[in-house]
């Protein structure tokens, strides 16, 4: 069993929200003439989407909590993003913004772009009316290695976050877990070679619409910033973490 699957026996029921569930989970993951026709209970679909054990054990899973849970860092503590703009090249420089961004999966993402979008300039020509002709980074990058961070990373025995550093140069996304699967440090990144320590998650990611297609965030991360005129993404794997450099223009 992938461990995104396993039950969290002190959650309950209750910590999970039953609004975000039936007002936009499940109109996301299936067809309003599905949904119409369906009679199953409430505890009956959140098992089939795999947010509790069964209809009869209806404790949370590590996925449930991530999707659904009104505070999951009370039961996995490390997920949470780690977000600082610093003033300057090195840790140790003046910070400018700082914040700890908790809740689901996918409030985390939401939060986390805002913010990228706050710091990333960008130049207008309103000449002909409102137009972005240049930008620091492009934010699809961003998605990318940002949904790629939360989605892949080792939400087992670490407290770790997920951090989100951008200095002056740089903006460096480092991610707990390092390579998975038949995934490896020499062909990281490489068209062809994916694999998915968090399945249910990547499903979960799909469903709600933050991912079309698996395996080609990294590519598409790449081409957006060559076509920006940024260098390609960098990579830095070892057996615990994965740490993905976006550099600015030179």
């Amino acid at each position: 069993m992938p461990f995104d699957l396993h039950p969290v026996p002190r959650a309950s029921l209750t910590d999970l929200s039953r609004v975000f569930f039936e007002s936009e989970y499940v109109q996301a993951a299936f067809a309003p003439e599905v949904l119409k026709e369906n009679s199953r209970k409430y505890e009956e679909r959140l098992a089939s989407c795999k947010m509790t054990v069964s209809p009869d054990d209806t404790t949370p899973t590590i996925l449930g909590l991530l999707t659904l849970g009104k505070t999951p860092q009370d039961f996995l503590p490390g997920a949470y993003i780690q977000f600082l703009r610093i003033n300057g090249t090195d840790l140790v420089d003046p910070i400018v913004d700082e914040e700890v961004i908790k809740g689901t999966m996918i409030d985390m993402i939401r939060r986390t772009e805002e913010k990228l979008k706050a710091h990333n300039r960008t130049a207008v020509d309103i000449s002909q009316g409102p137009h972005i002709v240049n930008m620091d980074y492009p934010h699809i990058a961003f998605q990318q290695i940002l949904y790629n961070a939360v989605m892949h990373r080792n939400y087992e025995g670490t407290n770790a976050p997920v951090r989100v550093y951008w200095y002056n140069d740089r903006v460096e996304f480092n991610s707990p877990g390092g390579p998975y699967g038949n995934v490896s440090k020499d062909n990281f990144g490489k068209p062809g070679f994916t694999d998915y320590r968090n399945p249910n998650i990547a499903d979960v990611f799909r469903t709600v619409g933050l991912i079309q297609r698996y395996g080609i965030g990294i590519q598409t991360a790449r081409k957006a910033m060559i076509k920006n005129g940024n260098p390609e993404p960098e990579f830095i794997c070892d057996e615990s973490l994965v740490i993905c450099i976006l550099r600015g223009k030179k």
